[in-house]
């Protein structure tokens, strides 16, 4: 059944910044002299190449510019053709592969402030993540403080990829902070490239990277679960975007297998895995990663023994199906409207609350 609901809430999306030069004006004054002295150039992808037609689709690519770079393209190509009530804006910029914490943290909060002001007070169907600079967890929190008070922003956009497990205790007050304001966390694939994207070593070609982004969600999630994060913050809501979603049932049941014959090391973590991912955790619906035929899918989501886990999205601008049968067909319609309006509602709490930009 494809798309059978109008008014679904697209959970990916990625708006990009045309150029530096769009985020000058909200930089200070001391960050803009730093670019024009040190000459800094574009933060490109921190994954997708621009080349790349796995980047964009080749309908939604301009003529001119990069793809989903202006309110118009998003809307014309994102919103109206999906009949997306709320789409969540994810701004893939490379902050996280600056080395300086004071620069990531000034450029964090410019393109935060852009997507504020020239996208969110322009277009009442979008919402966004905060992007925080993780290479200094202080200066993340005061990002997240910076802009809880603006309802629009519904989540912190964090990497699938970076420089330690997320589940490590240096990142508990993101975590904290999240959870306070009721925002959920997205780990999104992408990586600051400080280490390789694969567990040993560096690969010679774009495909190896790519294929390789479903490995790190598992160690992510891992790491989340077996460190005591849904313990510490039991009312987080951690959203694996562009994830996949079919290695989920098999990397499950090898983790509950171990935990429950290890536990003894872990003992914070007073649930099996499965129990805590059905309850603190979601995946994107974007891209489908099962099999092609309709009874090979529905096993798929059989096995992931929940139909509260996934959530719509359609990852656009990147090229993960054609046209605008954004919902694979072999999905019957009552769990069609779980995926696009329920489960997302049931995610993101500020989706459910007026919204109010900050002053």
């Amino acid at each position: 059944m494809a798309d059978p609901i109008i008014g679904g809430i697209d959970c990916d999306i990625h708006p990009a910044v045309p150029s530096q030069a769009a985020l000058l004006p909200y930089l200070d004054d001391h960050w803009r002299e730093m670019v024009a002295t040190r000459g800094i150039d574009e933060f490109n992808s921190i994954l997708y190449p621009a080349a790349s037609p796995l980047t964009c689709r080749a309908d939604w690519r301009p003529a001119q510019g990069k793809p989903a770079s202006t309110l118009e393209l998003v809307r014309a190509q994102a919103l109206d053709p999906f009949g997306s009530s709320i789409a969540i804006a994810n701004c893939l910029y490379g902050i996280q592969l600056l080395f300086s914490e004071d620069m990531a943290a000034a450029f964090a909060r410019a393109v935060n402030t852009w997507m504020a002001r020239e996208w969110l007070d322009k277009e009442p169907r979008l919402r966004a993540s905060i992007i925080v600079p993780t290479q200094n967890v202080e200066m993340a929190v005061d990002e997240i403080e910076r802009w809880a008070g603006d309802q629009r922003f519904v989540q912190v956009l964090l990497l699938a990829m970076g420089d330690h497990p997320l589940g490590r205790r240096q990142y508990w007050p993101i975590y904290a902070a999240a959870e306070r304001h009721g925002l959920a966390i997205g780990i999104h694939a992408g990586s600051n490239y400080h280490n390789p994207p694969t567990p040993i070593g560096w690969p010679s070609f774009y495909t190896e990277d790519y294929a390789g982004q479903a490995n790190a969600f598992q160690s992510q999630l891992t790491s989340l679960i077996c460190e005591g994060v849904f313990s510490k913050f039991p009312a987080l809501k951690v959203v694996l975007l562009e994830s996949g979603f079919t290695w989920l049932p098999a990397h499950l049941w090898r983790l509950t297998k171990f935990w429950r014959g290890l536990r003894i090391e872990i003992p914070w973590v007073d649930r099996a895995p499965m129990e805590i991912v059905r309850s603190n955790v979601r995946l994107s619906l974007r891209p489908v990663d099962g099999p092609p035929d309709r009874d090979g899918l529905l096993r798929v989501l059989d096995h992931m023994q929940s139909d509260e886990l996934l959530l719509f999205s359609t990852d656009y601008p990147h090229w993960q199906f054609e046209g605008t049968e954004a919902m694979p067909a072999a999905i019957p319609a009552d769990l069609a409207r779980k995926i696009m309006i329920d489960n997302p509602l049931a995610t993101y709490a500020r989706l459910k609350v007026p919204q109010v930009a900050a002053e």
